[in-house]
């Protein structure tokens, strides 16, 4: 059960962003999503549909924005690269903030794919209040750059983060990830999905069917909330 509506904002060249909720067809549990998109894919794109709709119907809602640049894409038709750090994080904020409104009560959880996990992580880091955060894919460093790792703010998250990376991902490189994970504050869960890329499709000689493995996804995430308490 979804149900789409726009945010304000106060930033950039445009004055809303567009949004959806996802809830589950029976009763919701206490904790809920504020799922933020990647960098080259759009708050609907098929991944961020099928993970919601997996997670729904494990009885968890989520509410999915889409960032400033996205949204001018969508409306001019033209693709247009991520905007500026502050920007994403201004446009962030203000979906965080409705979905405190929408989910009071319930703990809630950043969770984000590459770069919507990173920018949720800022704020995080920042101090903005969260249960949690989950990175689908967390972007350790562009790719073929392990020596520019973003990993600066970790000592200053402190909440339980989990990471669900691909052991072929090209923006993480897992040994540097491990030693990264040692300077994070909060405690950290790293699950691995063999085979699988920075989009976490796997291909067949790994087992896989070359698209992601959307079920192992929903119970590795829903596992770990399992073990927040």
């Amino acid at each position: 059960m979804s149900s789409s509506f726009t945010i304000p904002i106060d930033v950039g060249s445009i004055d809303s962003i567009s949004a959806v909720i996802d809830e589950p067809e029976g009763e919701a549990r206490d904790t809920a999503f504020l799922f933020a998109h990647g960098a080259g894919a759009p708050f609907d794109s098929e991944f961020m549909i099928r993970i919601a709709e997996e997670l729904t119907g494990r009885g968890f809602a989520l509410m999915r924005f889409q960032y400033p640049y996205m949204e001018r894409a969508r409306r001019d038709s033209r693709r247009r690269p991520p905007d500026r750090r502050p920007v994403l994080e201004s446009a962030h904020r203000a979906a965080l903030a409705r979905a405190r409104e929408q989910f009071a009560g319930r703990r809630l959880v950043l969770m984000g794919k590459s770069l919507g996990g990173r920018i949720g992580s800022y704020l995080a880091a920042e101090g903005e209040e969260c249960a949690g955060l989950v990175f689908l894919g967390y972007p350790l460093h562009p790719p073929g750059k392990p020596d520019r790792p973003r990993t600066d703010h970790f000592p200053d998250l402190r909440v339980p983060t989990l990471f669900v990376q691909g052991t072929r991902d090209k923006l993480c490189d897992l040994e540097l990830l491990d030693g990264a994970l040692k300077t994070f504050a909060g405690t950290t869960t790293l699950v691995t999905i063999e085979g699988g890329d920075h989009g976490f499709k796997v291909p067949k000689k790994y087992g896989g069917q070359g698209c992601p493995p959307y079920d192992e996804l929903a119970a590795h995430v829903e596992e770990w909330i399992a073990g927040l308490g």
